[in-house]
Parts: C-alpha cells; structure tokens; sequence
C-alpha cells in the first residue's frame, strides 16, 4: 500500500436533512480537490435536532435519506471513499439509530456501524443528555478492509470505552474512525487527550472528523477536527469550530513501526479481576 492522502470534514449540521446536505456537500468537494482518497465526515452528517418530536419526525431510513442518498450519489460522482460518520436514520423497527456508514468509490455501502455506548450524562453545566432514550445501541463492532488498510469504526462517546479500540486493533484495525459531536464543556477537557491516548494505546491511526459551533437547535458542540498518528502525534487540526476541511497523508508503514516498538497488543496477559466493593 502506498501513501494516502485523508480529508475531515468539519460541519455544523443544521436542523434538516435537505439542509445538511447543502451545507456538507461543498465540503465534500473541496476535500475531494485536495486529492484526498478517503473523506470523513462527523457525527450526525445528517440533521441535529435535540427536540426529539420534530427530530422523529423528520428521521428516515438511510435508503430514503436525502442528505445520505446524495453524499453517497456524490462518493460515486466523485471516486472517493466516504466515511458518513454517523447517520441519524429510522431503524425497520421503527427505533433509531446512530449509524456510521463507510461507501466506496462506486457509492455501495460496505461497512455499517450502529454506536454502542450511549451519552447518557448529567453535565456540570445541568444539561442532561440521555441517547439512549431516543436511540437502539448497537451490538457488534465493525472493521472493513480497505485499499488504505484496515479500518475499525466507532462514534464520539465510543472513545470513552478503551476496550471497544484494542479490541479493534486486535482484529488488525489501522485505522479508527471517531467521528463526534462533543459538547464544548467534555471536548475542551479530553477530547485531544483521549483521541492520542487511543492512538498511542492501539498504535493506529485515528480520524476524529466534528461537529463544532453553536447550531440551529441551540446547542454548542466542540470541533477542533484531528488526525492523529500512531504514535499519538497530531498530523492535522482544526483550531477552532468553524466548518471546513483538513488534510493530511496517512504512511501505511506507521502503524506496524509503532506496534513494533511498543508491541503492548501482544503483550497483554490475562488476569482475575478485583472482588467488587
């Protein structure tokens, strides 16, 4: 595998699907021209509405999405591998669900992931936040071969939850994939450090494309989009919350140096845990 050049888009996705793509799709062809083969986008590409009634009502399926359905018409348009990282889509049973969907360069869908851990949070600020009121938590973890290497996914509070990472790293996942609304308060404090402690412990690459700004639906969400190297260096930012695209090249020989010097994937040893208090 040779270089890859690897594209984040950050957004501040409006209230409305139709919306969403408007404001998402330029970004997407400006991260195209940069020549970048692999683009992400964060959390939620697709409507953020924290009302959960006009919310519901406005969720489809991802197979009648219009911000889905022309993000992937435009991966094909364009050849470019489209991480939509995350999909807010009505489920066939009727629930909701918070999806990462990986499209290829000819605009099939080869890799899904429903986000397992739900934010269900009391913030210093007082606001409550409880995903899994509105939301199905996914069950499985997901990693998919691609021409770039192999890539795990996940979504924001996933980064929280170490285990979900090494346990993809250990199926030979490169890559991870964190895209993320942050809240500003929980992304001033540990977005970066958490995104670099998931790098270094798994020695893979980890793309965090975000939210970032103070959207139609009144809330404020982090940004600071980043592109971490194996070794936990930051090979790109986003400094502030604007919406916009960053850059990078991805060395695929990263990965395989970095787990050859700190080799901690095969070095772990089972053990009993500690009696609970």
């Amino acid at each position: 595998m040779s270089e890859t050049r690897v594209a984040l888009v950050q957004l501040r996705t409006p209230a409305t699907q139709a919306a969403a793509l408007a404001h998402t799709a330029p970004l997407v062809r400006e991260a195209a021209a940069t020549g970048a083969k692999l683009i992400a986008t964060p959390e939620a590409t697709n409507i953020l509405e924290r009302d959960r009634g006009r919310l519901f009502a406005l969720l489809q399926p991802s197979e009648t999405d219009p911000c889905v359905q022309g993000l992937i018409a435009l991966a094909r348009e364009l050849e470019v591998w489209l991480l939509i990282g995350s999909a807010l889509v009505k489920r066939e049973d009727g629930g909701a669900a918070n999806r990462s969907m990986l499209i290829d360069p000819a605009g099939r869908t080869v890799a899904t992931y429903d986000k397992i851990h739900m934010f269900d949070v009391d913030l210093p600020t007082g606001e409550r936040v409880r995903e899994s009121e509105a939301y199905t938590p996914g069950c499985a973890a997901s990693v998919v071969d691609t021409p770039f290497g192999r890539l795990g996914l996940t979504v924001c509070y996933d980064i929280r939850f170490p285990y979900l990472y090494r346990a993809l790293a250990k199926a030979g996942a490169e890559i991870l994939t964190v895209p993320a609304a942050f809240t500003r308060p929980t992304g001033e404090a540990h977005w970066e450090i958490l995104l670099r402690a998931r790098a270094i412990e798994t020695g893979a690459f980890v793309l965090a494309p975000a939210q970032g700004g103070r959207h139609e639906d009144g809330r404020g969400t982090w940004g600071r989009s980043m592109v971490i190297g194996p070794w936990g260096e930051i090979l790109a930012q986003a400094t502030d919350d604007e919406p916009g695209v960053i850059n990078t090249v991805l060395d695929p020989a990263a990965s395989g140096k970095a787990r050859a010097a700190i080799p901690a994937l095969v070095n772990e040893r089972a053990f009993a845990g500690p009696t609970p208090a």
